[in-house]
């Protein structure tokens, strides 16, 4: 067996989490399994770390905890950074231990680790990271990936997802140790004893709180009427806080989700894009007849939402649907209240709605657009600052449900979204409008721009390899046509010169204003692949996606 002396190794070694060793006696005698497991290092990107929990190189485990956290030490010890580091985790499985055992590493290598005293949200991460004055912070969550997953995000003293460049430097440490006598270990309670791992007061999320209402447009929101669930997640706290202070008090708490609960039971896939997910408050609606329903990740980065759909029934809104909507709300409340900066810029990214580009227009806002992922819109918070102007950023979405409308953190913020919904609610409503028809408002003045998202899935490291041919292919093989129709322009984020950083991503640009992309996942192995169209009707516009999704899935076939 190829695998056989790594195995072996993690059997005599890997001894202090019984549920590791009890894993791989279990499946010593399978090939296929000890492949899966040690087939590779679990890859560390910008993202930091992100897989299923077990034992093995390619698995989240205490020592690719420790691991990465030596590296990250390493990193932070070479270049000078402030030797403090903010901690969090959500409701995953194992998370309160990853924590201890990062903090761990840490404090061995003197570094002072300020842990939350229980879960939080990531975007109450990146505010401690910045509020602390850290030079690092580690969230550990897998935020909406299904029960078995867990991860390890990595943030930089800007309280943003570490760069590309810090990202390399960081793997760079983390290659030059092994999984077992490199890291450096502390004893736990004699570092919390000395000062070196600390515990972040309840001061601090309080005062995140206080930063999210500094940025209300001001609207009554005491007559909303909300079924809310954290999908088990890390939310409770937090938004509970904020919505008692904003005045909702009409809130229902769906219980089945309320409590934390790594497993998920009502919704395996805890992902507020997904109807599954969101099913058990759905029925909750059924009874309660709210204004609005919200659910939040389990790491509480991600917002979804629920409204009235006429018919006796809730509709779900989409990811592009809300980044729209409450960016054209956030444009028309600050015109009227005379907030509205000088020379305003708003950020999306590439696979984001193309509706953001009339809307931006419309009202006098710079548009600019980045790679996937919440921490490119981040770095733009971040170059606003550095000119000495972080005011001029007013609003920053992605089509997966992240939205921001401040600059106190720099990642999506699930209890900023949380309010903006409601403050947006509540300012249709005393205009007889649910947001539906504030949604519908924005189709019939723009146009009906939809969207849609498929992924195709590829596990173990054949499906690693499939990925890459299948990339491959598709660059070798551009198509003139697509589903029928005409291929204007084909961008390669990877090869052709965007303005941005290199990405492996296709854009097809149609002759009807369609759009395709192919991307990827940096977390999960999956291709994603966005479809957009606009069209006079829903519908008109649905129908070309269909047809661009049969022809896409069509190419993910090896």
């Amino acid at each position: 067996m190829e695998y056989q002396q790594t195995l072996d190794l993690w059997l005599s070694r890997a001894v202090e989490d019984p549920d590791l060793t009890a894993e791989l006696e279990g499946v010593r005698d399978d090939a296929d399994a000890v492949t899966d497991r040690f087939y590779r290092d679990l890859e560390f990107g910008t993202g930091g770390l992100r897989g299923v929990i077990g034992a093995g190189t390619n698995r989240m485990n205490i020592y690719t905890i420790r691991r990465a956290t030596q590296g990250l030490a390493d990193y932070i010890n070479a270049e000078g950074l402030p030797k403090q580091v903010a901690i969090a985790h959500d409701s995953r499985n194992k998370g309160e231990l990853f924590c201890r055992e990062a903090a761990r590493v840490l404090a061995a290598n003197g570094i002072t680790a300020y842990l939350y005293p229980r879960l939080e949200p990531t975007p109450a991460l990146s505010w401690a990271t910045r509020y602390l004055g850290c030079g690092a912070g580690i969230c550990v969550t897998a935020s909406h990936n299904p029960a078995k997953y867990n991860g390890y995000k990595v943030y930089g003293a800007d309280g943003c997802q570490i760069t590309l460049e810090a990202a390399d430097k960081v793997l760079a440490a983390i290659e030059q140790h092994d999984y077992f006598d490199s890291p450096r270990l502390a004893d736990y309670d004699e570092a919390v004893a000395d000062g070196r791992i600390r515990f972040i007061d309840d001061k601090c999320l309080s005062d995140f709180v206080d930063a999210v209402l500094a940025l209300r447009p001001g609207n009554d929101v005491s007559k909303l009427k909300l079924v809310y669930t954290p999908l088990n997640g890390s939310g409770l706290e937090p938004v509970k806080l904020l919505l008692d202070r904003m005045g909702v008090t009409n809130v229902t708490v769906v219980p089945e989700q309320e409590k934390p609960d790594g497993n998920f039971p009502t919704c395996p896939y805890p992902n507020p894009e997904i109807r599954e997910a969101m099913e058990t408050g759905l029925k909750l609606c059924d009874t309660v007849h709210p204004d609005l329903m919200i659910g939040t990740d389990p790491d509480c980065d991600r917002m979804g939402a629920a409204v009235p759909d006429g018919k006796g029934g809730y509709r779900l809104i989409t990811g592009n649907e809300m980044g729209v909507l409450l960016f054209d709300y956030i444009c028309r409340v600050r015109l009227a209240n005379g907030t509205m900066p000088k020379d305003p810029v708003a950020v999306t990214t590439i696979v984001s709605t193309d509706m953001a580009t009339p809307i931006a227009a419309k009202y006098g806002v710079e548009l600019r657009r980045t790679l996937t992922g919440f921490k490119f819109i981040g770095e733009q918070i971040g170059l606003l600052e550095a000119e000495g102007h972080p005011e001029r950023y007013i609003f920053g979405f992605e089509e997966s449900y992240g939205y921001l409308s401040g600059a106190h953190v720099r990642d999506k913020d699930g209890v900023n979204a949380v309010m903006l919904a409601c403050e947006a609610a509540a300012y249709y409503a005393r205009q007889g409008m649910s947001l539906l028809d504030a949604v519908n408002a924005l189709y019939a003045e723009f146009g009906f721009y939809r969207n849609a998202l498929h992924s195709f899935t590829f596990e173990g490291e054949s499906g690693m390899n499939t990925m890459q041919g299948i990339m491959a292919r598709l660059r070798a093989e551009q198509p003139f046509v697509i589903a029928g129709y005409g291929v204007d322009k084909v961008v390669d984020y990877q090869n052709d010169d965007t303005g941005l950083p290199k990405a492996d991503v296709l854009e097809y640009r149609m002759e009807n204003d369609a759009k395709l992309m192919v991307r990827p996942s940096g977390t999960e192995p999956k291709i994603k692949v966005y479809l957009s169209a606009v069209g006079d009707s829903e519908a008109a516009a649905d129908a070309v996606n269909e047809k661009l999704a049969a022809s896409a899935a069509g190419w993910m076939k090896d």
